[in-house]
């Protein structure tokens, strides 16, 4: 069979078989090298214009380009590349079909939505679009998402959509987050000399004390009507050396996710109460300091948004929803190319068991059409 005529369940396959795990997750996994030719190859076969955009060694992402007419508006179709690791999942990388649904490591983040704006991007050629069809199909967005942010350096669209699984919802919105490394330190003494140390774990005390009542406060405090509230959790804690030790150090790191509207930095000296709450969590001293490992913005876009009920229109009125967890649709919507999410049902991202429902994927292919078809011309 040619790629001209591969088939949508074919194409999902032929992807989970390429293992394309993030190797800043997994240091075995191959990265994107493999997968990004293939998509290339295959991009090219269908018409599109393809450049290889790769801001770091071994990591590349895809852009094909289906050239418009001419006076039309531009779509991006957005999907990552790669995957977090096989975990316990055996024959992570060995597809099979069964039921209507692939199981396979990637196949429901986000192989299968790969696979759909790649069929989108063939199909649509026999529209004669207007405006360009811009297919990004990237690297890293498990972990730093290298990839959208170089492409979004090269181009430009008038409108995208990121293709996470949704089960077949429009969402409008999803939760930012924010890691913070706090440190206590004390001073290393033997543990019968009172009079000489200070313990550092004591001392994340109020750190973990304030981790509580924040979250408390965020909880029943303002509600965003698709995300809810903002919260805050301890993820990680170390310290100490031996049972008869004072420890000289302790270390914390804490996730804060955020909602539209918040505002989190400065984190020091804020007003009490203001500034997403970090002021009141923490008082850096002599025994206290705390840096910004990662922040990740939440996004939004309206409902009335054109894009917003363009996709609507095309999915027949789904249902409206936000996301808890982070997507490359943050950093769109922040370069100025408002985006909306829209992708397949299924279940298990990251989870030893994973699949998609091939019907939904062929649903997205059409709502793909379908927007395109409204939005470039």
């Amino acid at each position: 069979m040619s790629r001209a005529a591969t088939s949508l369940s074919d194409l999902v396959c032929e992807l989970v078989a390429i293992e394309s795990v993030n190797p800043d997750l997994v240091a075995s996994g191959s990265g994107e090298t493999e997968i990004a030719r293939f998509v290339g190859s295959w991009l090219s076969d269908a018409g599109l214009a393809v450049e290889i955009v790769e801001p770091v060694p071994g990591r590349p992402s895809v852009v094909g380009v289906l050239r418009g007419t001419g006076g039309g508006r531009s779509l991006m179709l957005n999907a990552h590349m790669d995957t977090v690791g096989a975990g316990g999942m055996p024959e992570a990388f060995l597809p099979h079909v069964e039921h209507g649904r692939v199981y396979g490591r990637g196949a429901y983040d986000m192989k299968a939505s790969l696979a759909a704006i790649m069929i989108t991007a063939r199909e649509a050629a026999r529209l004669r679009l207007k405006g360009d069809l811009i297919i990004t199909a990237v690297a890293d967005e498990e972990v730093a998402s290298l990839g959208t942010s170089a492409v979004i350096e090269r181009y430009r669209a008038d409108a995208a959509i990121v293709t996470e699984p949704t089960e077949l919802s429009l969402c409008l919105a999803h939760k930012g987050f924010v890691w913070l490394e706090v440190e206590t330190t004390g001073v290393a003494a033997h543990g019968s000399r009172a009079d000489l140390g200070v313990d550092a774990i004591a001392n994340m005390g109020q750190v973990l004390t304030g981790v509580l009542d924040l979250n408390e406060r965020l909880r029943s405090g303002a509600r965003h009507p698709l995300l809810g509230t903002g919260s805050i959790h301890a993820s990680l804690i170390e310290g100490g050396q031996e049972m008869s030790t004072y420890p000289a150090r302790c270390v914390a790191k804490l996730e804060r996710r955020t909602i539209p509207g918040e505002k989190l930095f400065p984190i020091y000296g804020e007003v009490p109460g203001e500034a997403g709450g970090w002021g009141p969590l923490i008082s850096e001293g002599d025994q206290v300091t705390a840096r910004v490992l990662l922040e990740r913005a939440p996004s939004e876009l309206a409902p009335d948004h054109p894009l917003s009920q363009a996709v609507a229109q095309a999915a027949g009125q789904p249902e409206i929803i936000g996301a808890a967890y982070w997507m490359d649709m943050a950093l769109t919507n922040a370069a100025g190319i408002p985006t909306v999410a829209y992708g397949p049902i299924g279940e298990g991202a990251h989870a030893d068991v994973e699949w998609v429902d091939l019907a939904s994927v062929e649903k997205c292919v059409d709502v793909y059409l379908k927007a395109a078809e409204q939005l470039c011309n």
